[in-house]
C-alpha cells in the first residue's frame, strides 16, 4: 500500500477536484490520500474495497473515503471520475467511515464545474464560491445505506469474503452457523456485533454490490437474478428497487 501520488498535495487549499478517465476494468491498487476523497463517477460504476468493507458506486451515488483510509478501486465499465480531495477537518458531517453518498443533480453540476477549477484558484472569486459550496454540498448530502462492511472475525470473515465472490441469496442463517459449528443464536449476535447488520440485511446489500457491476456491463437481468439465486427476476427487481427506489433496468447498459 501506498500515498496516492498527487502533485497537488502540496497546495494550501481546504479542497482540490481532479477529473480522471480509466478504460473498462481498470484497477487502482490499494492506497490511501493525506485528504479525504469524495469519488464520484460521471459515467460508468466503481467498486471501492477497504480492509472494512466494500462500496458500489453506481450512477448518481458517490464513495466518501476518509483520509488515510487504505482502498482500492476497479472500474465497470469506461469510467470518467470527479475526485474532490478535502483536507481533514472539513466537511465533519460526513464523518470517519467510508459511505455511499447521494448526487443530488447540483452536486453533480458543481463537480463538473469544480473540475476545470485550477488546484491553485484564487479563493476570493467565483473559483473559491464554487468550491465553498462543493464542500456544503458534500456535507450535507445523504447517506444512502449501500455498503458490505466485513467483519474482524477471523472465521466469519473468510466466509464473507468468499460470500461477495458468490453471492447467493437463498443462502441461511442455519447454513453458516452450522458451517462455524456454532448454534443459530450465538451465529446472529456475533453477526450483527461484527459487521453491524443482521445477516439478512448484509446478504440483500452483498447481492446489490454483485448486481450493479452486472447491470452496468449489459448482463441481463433475468441472468443476474438467477446468479443471485433468486427464484427469478421478480424477486430480484422487487427487492433492488425497494432498497434503491428504482428498478434494476434504471442502472443497466444497453
Amino acid at each position: 500500500m501506498h500515498f496516492y501520488p498527487d502533485e497537488n498535495d502540496h497546495v494550501a487549499r481546504p479542497v482540490i477536484a481532479i477529473g480522471h478517465a480509466f478504460p473498462d476494468s481498470f484497477e487502482l491498487a490499494e492506497h490511501r490520500h493525506r485528504r479525504s476523497q469524495f469519488l464520484y463517477a460521471a459515467t460508468g460504476v466503481m467498486a471501492v474495497s477497504t480492509p472494512d468493507g466494500a462500496w458500489v458506486a453506481p450512477p448518481e451515488r458517490a464513495v466518501w473515503i476518509p483520509a488515510g483510509t487504505p482502498h482500492s478501486v476497479r472500474m465497470v465499465g469506461a469510467v470518467q471520475t470527479r475526485s474532490v480531495l478535502v483536507e481533514p477537518g472539513e466537511c465533519p458531517g460526513r464523518g470517519r467511515k467510508c459511505q455511499i453518498v447521494g448526487v443530488s443533480p447540483l452536486l453533480r453540476h458543481l463537480l463538473s464545474a469544480a473540475a476545470d477549477v485550477p488546484p491553485e484558484y484564487d479563493v476570493t472569486d467565483r473559483d473559491g464560491l464554487v468550491m465553498r459550496l462543493l464542500m456544503a454540498e458534500i456535507d450535507r448530502a445523504p447517506m444512502i445505506p449501500l455498503a458490505v462492511p466485513f467483519p474482524s472475525h477471523p472465521v466469519l470473515a473468510r466466509r464473507c469474503h468468499a460470500f461477495l465472490e458468490r453471492p447467493n441469496a437463498a443462502a441461511s442463517i442455519d447454513e453458516w452457523a452450522d458451517a462455524m459449528a456454532i448454534n443459530r443464536r450465538s451465529f446472529t449476535r456475533l453477526f450483527r456485533r461484527e459487521t453491524g447488520m443482521s445477516f439478512a440485511e448484509w446478504r440483500q446489500q452483498a447481492c446489490l454490490s454483485a448486481a450493479l457491476p452486472k447491470l452496468a456491463s449489459g448482463e441481463p437481468i433475468t441472468s443476474i437474478a438467477y446468479d443471485l439465486g433468486y427464484d427469478g427476476p421478480g424477486n430480484f427487481s422487487t427487492m433492488f428497487k425497494r432498497v434503491l427506489g428504482v428498478p434494476p433496468s434504471r442502472y443497466r447498459s444497453p
